[in-house]
Formats: C-alpha cells, sequence, structure tokens
C-alpha cells in the first residue's frame, strides 16, 4: 500500500518531468528566435544608428524571449520601482545581482538602450556572440583586472556621454540564492568617473531559473529598481559601491524565498551556467 511519502514522491516526479519538458521546448524556442533574428540583425540592424541597432538587435529578441518563458515554462516578474526607469538620455549606470542568464534577456526588455560588461569569450559564441557584438558591449579579458577595469572606464564613459546605459554585474558572476559574493568596485568606480547616475538592481532569479541545473521553474520573480543615487564629488567609489551592495542584499533578503545562509562565494566562476 502506497504511503503518502511515496505519493508525494511520485508527484514530485511528474512535476520535474514536466518542468523538463516544458524547459526543452523553451529551449528551442530561444534556438528558434536566434536563428531567425540573426538574419535582420545583419541585414538590417547593421545599418541603424547605435542606439536604435540596440533595440533592433537585443531588445526585440530578448522579448520574444521573455515571451516564450512565460508561455512554456510559466515564469512571470514582478518588477518594483518602474517610476526609477530613466527617461531623461541620460546615461545610467546599472548595477545588478546576478543569479542566472534571465537577468540578460530581461533587463534589455525593461532599460533601453544599454549595453553589458561581459567577458570576452561570449564574442565567440555562433551566432549570439556575433549579434552581441554589433551594439558594442564592453568585452573585457577577466584573467587581467587592470586592463579590463581601465576598459570599462574608457568605454563605458563613452558608451554613458552617448546616452547609453551601461549594465554592470558587481558580482563578476552567478552567485546561486542564499549566498553572496563581495561587489567589485569597478561599476562604482565608472559612475563616480563619468559623473553619471546609478540604478540599483536586486531580484530573485535563480529560485526560478538556477544556476546549477537547466530545468527552469514555474513561478514569479520579483525585481526591484532603486531610485537613482546622483554623481556626487563627495560620495568616494568606496562608499557608492558599499552603499548599493548594501541597497541590494537587503532587497533580495526582503524578496526571496531561500534566506542568507552566510555562506560568501569566492570563486571568480560559479560553476555551470545555464
Amino acid at each position: 500500500m502506497a504511503t503518502s511519502t511515496d505519493k508525494a514522491n511520485d508527484t514530485s516526479a511528474i512535476a520535474e518531468s514536466i518542468f523538463k519538458v516544458r524547459t526543452t521546448f523553451f529551449y528551442a524556442w530561444l534556438t528558434l528566435v536566434t536563428l531567425i533574428w540573426f538574419i535582420p540583425s545583419f541585414t538590417i540592424g547593421i545599418f541603424l544608428p547605435l542606439k536604435a541597432r540596440n533595440y533592433f538587435v537585443m531588445v526585440i529578441p530578448c522579448q520574444i524571449t521573455i515571451w516564450g518563458l512565460r508561455l512554456l515554462c510559466g515564469i512571470r516578474c514582478e518588477v518594483e520601482g518602474r517610476e526609477h526607469i530613466p527617461s531623461d538620455g541620460r546615461g545610467y549606470v546599472l548595477l545588478s545581482k546576478h543569479q542566472s542568464t534571465w537577468e540578460t534577456f530581461f533587463l534589455p526588455t525593461l532599460i533601453a538602450p544599454h549595453v553589458q560588461v561581459v567577458k570576452k569569450e561570449l564574442f565567440y559564441l555562433p551566432l549570439f556572440g556575433w549579434m552581441l557584438n554589433l551594439i558594442h558591449p564592453i568585452f573585457i579579458d577577466r584573467t587581467h583586472r587592470t586592463s579590463a577595469l581601465k576598459q570599462v572606464i574608457s568605454q563605458g564613459s563613452d558608451r554613458l556621454h552617448s546616452g547609453i546605459h551601461v549594465l554592470v554585474f558587481p558580482e563578476g558572476t552567478r552567485v546561486a540564492p542564499g549566498k553572496r559574493k563581495t561587489f567589485s568596485k569597478g561599476g562604482a568606480m565608472l559612475a563616480t568617473k563619468a559623473g553619471a547616475p546609478v540604478l540599483a538592481i536586486a531580484h530573485n532569479s535563480g529560485e526560478c531559473w538556477p544556476n546549477d541545473s537547466w530545468v527552469k521553474r514555474p513561478g514569479t520573480i520579483r525585481l526591484v529598481i532603486s531610485a537613482p543615487v546622483e554623481p556626487d564629488a563627495e560620495l568616494t567609489t568606496a562608499e557608492l559601491s558599499t552603499l548599493t551592495e548594501n541597497w541590494i542584499n537587503s532587497q533580495v533578503d526582503r524578496i526571496s524565498a531561500t534566506p542568507f545562509t552566510g555562506e560568501l562565494v569566492a570563486a571568480d566562476s560559479s560553476g555551470k551556467r545555464f
């Protein structure tokens, strides 16, 4: 006779199988979007001005991808702080929590145009990396920290002064829910050097899109956008970095179902990535 534990295990196994099927369909959808949008990106997008190209090459396919994620995997998003999304034409430094790949797809649909600070290896990804290169992201070699920081400051300042936002993940890698990693000061330094305002962004995406599994789980991701931190000559890079780090961590604690375990991640790489 089956026990309640056996029934619960059976139900859990069935649910996991359903999640795997839904995730498989999503990755097929993502592949299809990339293959199809690659063509207009290089036949139309390449001739557009940089800001318009950003919308055409990145924002539109990301919107289609997020729509498919919601339909196929049941992952939705609630956003707090929409009133803080820039509309004044200035370039902002976006300092965001990093838990999964989800934010790299969703944030372009929310705050645009923006470019990301990304590892140079992404440039060599077929199709996706080539499309990414069209919007002039800031490719860095993370093994050479000093030169990478100089690139972020010089290229980032250029993008900001052109009215294009720069997205930085201060943790430098994806950190699982319930864990933290000390923030690097590169994004804060870019803001202070360029005199650009800062938006801090917190979310709990890793609870639906885990970094250690390819399977996506239905649910609602919560994302919070801070009020702008305006450039202030009296606010040092270290103080700005600490301010945004504390705000992001406190918001992640508030919106997450996974409590902070007290574990600090030291490694530059978080392992598996899906």
